[in-house]
C-alpha cells in the first residue's frame, strides 16, 4: 500500500471512530438549559465588568450624579426595549447565532458576514478582554492598595482566567452552566452588599451629592455617556446566540429576557445610588476600583470581601461570554461564513474548535490595556450591529409576512430603537472621530475577506486543500466531528 492510501486510510479510520463518539452523545448542540440556565446566561453575561468600570465614564460625560443616574435608568429600558424585540426575533428564527441568523434572512449573506465579521472579530473577544483585565484588576487591587497593579501582571492574570474558562467551556457545556449560575449568584450577593450598605448610608442622610450641579449641556458627552452606560448592559441578547440549547425557547426565551432585563435596571440603579451616598463625584472619578473605594470606606476589615465578589463576577462574565460567542462562531461555519473546522463538535457535545477560536482573539485583545479605549470601539460596533438585527423585524413583516410568529411586537418598539440606536452611533462618532474611525476601519477588513474568501465570483482558488488539512488536523486535536443534520 503506498504512503498516501495509507495515511488517506489512517484518516477514515480516525474520523469514523470520532463519528462514533459523537453519536453516542447524539451529535450536534442539544437542549440542556432551563429557564434558570437562561436567566442565569442572560444576567451572568450582563453583569460583569461594567457597573464596576462604567460608572466612572458614565459621571465623566455626564457631569453630575443626577444625570449619570438618569442614564443608567435610560440605558437600562433602551435594553428591554432591544430585548423585546428581540423576543420575536428570537422565536421566529430558532437557529443559534441570534442577530448573524436574523440579518442573513433578511439581508442576505454579505450583511451577514459583516454582523459576522464584527462580532466576532471585534465584539465578543474585545468584551472579554475588558472583562478579565477588570476581574485582574479586583484580584490584585489588595496585593496593591496603593498605587496601580502593573499592567504584565495584570495581562497575565487575565490570560490565566480566559484559558481556565477555556478548558472548562471545552470539557462540558453542563460545567460551563454551573460556572454561569453559581459566579451569578456571588455577583449579585456583591451586589445586594454594597445596595444593602448604600441604602443604609440613605436612610442616615447620605444625600449631598445627589445634585443636578455641573451637568453638561453638550449633546455628544451625553451620547458618550451612553456608550458606557449601555457597554454595561451589554449581553441582554447572548441568550439569542444559544437558542438551539434552550429548552421550549418559545416559552423560557422572553421570560428569560423580561425577568433579566428587569431585575438588572433596578441592579445597576441602586448599585449607582449606593457609590454616591458614600463617594464624592472627584472620587468616583479618581478611582480605577469604585467598588474597593466604596468598601475601603465602609467596611473597614471586611472590605477584602468586596474585590473578592467583583472578581467572582467578572469570572462569571468572561464564562458568559465564551459560552455564547462561541456559538456565534459556530453558526457562522455552519453557514458556510467561517472556516468549516468550526461547526466540529467534540464527543462530549461541545464546539471546542469554536471556543479555542474565540479564547485566542481575546488572548490577542489584551495587548491592548486602555479599557475606555476598548469600550468605545466595542460601543460604535456593537450597537451599529444591534440596530441593523432589529431593523430586520419591520423588513421581515413586509417581506415575509407569514412566518410563524408566537411573539408579535407593536411596531412602535422596533422604529423607536433604531432612531435611538442611530443618535447613539453618529453623536459619539462625532465627538471621538479617531476611535470612530479605526472602529469603522476593522468594520471595512470584512469586504475583502469576504471578496477574496466567499464570493463565488472573485475568491481566491487553491486555498481548498489547505483548508482541508487545517480541518482534518483540528478534527485529531479536538476530537471532534460535523454533528448529523437533525
Amino acid at each position: 500500500m503506498s504512503p498516501k492510501s495509507s495515511n488517506s486510510c489512517e484518516d477514515e479510520c480516525d474520523t469514523d471512530a470520532l463519528k462514533s463518539e459523537a453519536e453516542d452523545d447524539k451529535g450536534g448542540l442539544e437542549a440542556k438549559m432551563s429557564l434558570l440556565n437562561g436567566i442565569t446566561v442572560i444576567v451572568g453575561s450582563i453583569i460583569g465588568s461594567g457597573i464596576f468600570v462604567s460608572p466612572t465614564g458614565v459621571l465623566k460625560y455626564t457631569g453630575s450624579v443626577n444625570a449619570s443616574l438618569l442614564v443608567w435608568i435610560t440605558s437600562g429600558v433602551f435594553s428591554m426595549v432591544g430585548a423585546y424585540c428581540y423576543a420575536e426575533l428570537g422565536t421566529m428564527i430558532r437557529q443559534s447565532g441570534a442577530d448573524y441568523a436574523y440579518i442573513m434572512e433578511t439581508f442576505g449573506p454579505f450583511a451577514a458576514f459583516i454582523r459576522l465579521w464584527i462580532e466576532c472579530m471585534i465584539v465578543r473577544p474585545c468584551s472579554q478582554a475588558i472583562v478579565a483585565l477588570t476581574f485582574s484588576v479586583y484580584v490584585l487591587k489588595p496585593i496593591f492598595p496603593e498605587c496601580q497593579p502593573p499592567d504584565e501582571a495584570t495581562r497575565l492574570l487575565a490570560a490565566c482566567c480566559i484559558l481556565l474558562l477555556t478548558f472548562i467551556n471545552c470539557w462540558s457545556v453542563r460545567a460551563a452552566t454551573r460556572v454561569q449560575d453559581w459566579f451569578t449568584y456571588a455577583k449579585l450577593l456583591a451586589l445586594f452588599i454594597i445596595i444593602a450598605a448604600g441604602m443604609y448610608q440613605l436612610c442616615t442622610g447620605h444625600v449631598e451629592h445627589f445634585t443636578f450641579e455641573g451637568t453638561t449641556d453638550d449633546v455628544t458627552s451625553i451620547a458618550l455617556s451612553f456608550y458606557s452606560g449601555l457597554f454595561a448592559y451589554n449581553g441582554w441578547n447572548y441568550l439569542n446566540f444559544i437558542i438551539e440549547e434552550l429548552k421550549d425557547p418559545v416559552r423560557n426565551l422572553p421570560r428569560a429576557i423580561a425577568i433579566s432585563c428587569t431585575l438588572v435596571t433596578i441592579v445597576y440603579t441602586l448599585t449607582n445610588v449606593a457609590f454616591y451616598t458614600t463617594l464624592s463625584p472627584t472620587e468616583v472619578l479618581g478611582s480605577a476600583a469604585v467598588a474597593v473605594t466604596f468598601a475601603e470606606r465602609l467596611f473597614g476589615a471586611f472590605a477584602l470581601c468586596i474585590p473578592l465578589f467583583v472578581a467572582a463576577s467578572t469570572f462569571g462574565a468572561v464564562n458568559g461570554v465564551l459560552l455564547t460567542s462561541s456559538r456565534l462562531f459556530y453558526a457562522g461555519a455552519a453557514q458556510g461564513q467561517m472556516p468549516a473546522m468550526l461547526t466540529m463538535v467534540s464527543s462530549r457535545a461541545t464546539p471546542v474548535p469554536a471556543v479555542l477560536a474565540v479564547a485566542l482573539l481575546s488572548l490577542l485583545y489584551l495587548t491592548v490595556s486602555d479599557i475606555q479605549a476598548l469600550i468605545n470601539y466595542v460601543g460604535f460596533a456593537t450597537w451599529l450591529s444591534i440596530g441593523a438585527a432589529v431593523l430586520c423585524l419591520p423588513v421581515l413583516r413586509y417581506t415575509q409576512p407569514n412566518l410563524e410568529r408566537p411573539i408579535k411586537v407593536n411596531l412602535f418598539f422596533p422604529i423607536l430603537y433604531i432612531i435611538c440606536t442611530i443618535l447613539v452611533v453618529a453623536f459619539p462618532a462625532v465627538a471621538s472621530p479617531a476611535e470612530t474611525g479605526v472602529g469603522c476601519l476593522m468594520i471595512l477588513t470584512a469586504v475583502p475577506v469576504y471578496l477574496l474568501l466567499l464570493e463565488p465570483r472573485t475568491r481566491l482558488t487553491g486555498l481548498g486543500s489547505l483548508t482541508d488539512a487545517a480541518t482534518r488536523l483540528i478534527q485529531k486535536l479536538t476530537l471532534s466531528v460535523r454533528p448529523k443534520t437533525k
